[in-house]
């Protein structure tokens, strides 16, 4: 595999500009509501917004992971990235939040351009370095995390939110263009299977190791987007009646992804030495300690300091949870996997705004903070009572058969 840092060099840069782009729409829709003609039930409609595509996401996810094992990764990524452009595209010209939310759905039935990235990095880097790889495109996806708020914020105090929505689609576009022509899939089989997704899911089911895995990623992203929708609205509330609550809120919003730049990469090397179940015990601890203590701050600075320290635990995390759906799928089986994986992603991603949104308008909204701690809690207790070991250095045997 004489091509895989160069790979991995231009998925990083593909990955850190589709995740800049949608750092520049995403967490602005709550603070874009407003303008489209929606005053009442905020935290409602937000929770919805975030949730559809989620769940369109969860239902797509397993087939566009089939059609990978197929045809391919990078197809798949290129697919993403053109459907991506032209949905943030469509975004900049809605009028109501019906058109909005419908746009939200076709962005989970159609796009994925960062789960195509992971599988053809975990597929096609070398069994000792997949760690250290995963963590880099975890770190891209962070510094384009950093990127898109401060940008998304700064176009809509200086122009509007409809230009950052189409500035983001500008950057998709560039992403995908650079995977046409310079990414490289060498290790790749076409899968026989002509099963169905049904199929998929029951052979997935029996390899304890892998639903394991899939059940831990859905409690972390419900936890993690419980907090999403509400977010830019209790940073409104610390902040007070200052005027640049839009630019601010991106602030906020880039400090985990600092954290994630200084120490993502230091996480993935160790990863590759003690094992990646050490470090997502690691990465969740910490995280649930910096959720937790976040409640105890009620001054904007405290509470960034909180985030940032949240930060450098919590990006431990999804790099791990990776790297243990390589160590326990074999490699014809891995386009299905990182596909049931995102479903279990999309599914967590549905469910946490939606008890986010709730929580946040029938309770005072840093109990919802408390609910993220307590999730990954339960996390942490499913890794250490569960009777299956997940194994860090050998593929289960049963997938030969796959």
């Amino acid at each position: 595999m004489i091509n895989w840092k160069r790979n991995l060099w231009i998925l990083w840069i593909g990955a850190f500009f589709t995740s800049a782009s949608y750092s520049m729409v995403i967490p602005f829709l709550p603070l874009f509501l407003p303008k489209i003609g929606v005053h009442h039930h905020l935290e409602m409609w937000s929770g919805l917004l975030f949730s559809s595509s989620f769940l369109a996401g969860a239902i797509a996810s397993p087939y566009w992971g089939k059609v990978a094992d197929k045809y391919g990764r990078k197809p798949m990524i290129i697919r993403a990235g053109f459907f991506l452009f032209l949905i943030y595209t469509l975004t900049a010209f809605v009028t109501n939040p019906y058109e909005l939310l419908t746009l939200r759905i076709m962005q989970g039935l159609l796009t994925g351009f960062i789960p195509g990235t992971i599988a053809l990095i975990g597929t096609n880097t070398p069994n000792e370095k997949v760690g250290y790889a995963l963590a880099m495109i975890s770190t891209a996806t962070a510094s384009g995390g950093i990127l898109g708020p401060l940008l998304g914020g700064g176009l809509a105090e200086l122009l509007s939110n409809r230009w950052a929505f189409a500035s983001a689609g500008i950057l998709v576009l560039l992403s995908t263009i650079l995977v046409v022509f310079w990414v490289k899939e060498e290790k790749f089989t076409p899968s026989k299977s002509r099963g169905s997704v049904l199929s998929d899911i029951k052979i997935a089911l029996t390899n304890r190791q892998f639903t394991l895995v899939l059940l831990l990623t859905l409690i972390t992203t419900c936890s993690l987007m419980t907090i999403e929708p509400i977010l830019p609205l209790y940073i409104t509330q610390l902040n007070g009646a200052s005027q640049n609550t839009a630019f601010l809120t991106g602030l906020v919003f880039s400090l985990p992804g600092i954290a994630s730049i200084l120490f993502g990469p230091y996480w993935g090397k160790l990863a590759d030495k003690i094992g990646f179940k050490r470090i997502l015990i690691i990465g969740l601890f910490g995280g649930c300690a910096g959720n937790i203590l976040q409640v105890l701050f009620g001054d904007i600075w405290g509470f960034s300091i909180i985030r940032f320290i949240y930060g450098i635990f919590f990006c431990a995390v999804f790099p791990a949870l990776n790297g243990l759906v390589v160590r326990s799928t074999s490699e014809g089986f891995r386009g299905r996997a990182f596909g049931l994986n995102q479903t279990a992603n999309q599914l967590g991603g549905m469910l946490g705004p939606l008890l986010g949104g709730a929580m946040g308008g029938i309770f005072p909204i840093h109990s919802v903070f408390l609910m993220t701690g307590f999730l990954l809690l339960v996390a942490i207790g499913m890794i250490h009572w569960s009777k299956e070991k997940i194994e860090n250095n050998r593929f289960n045997k049963q997938e030969d058969l796959y």
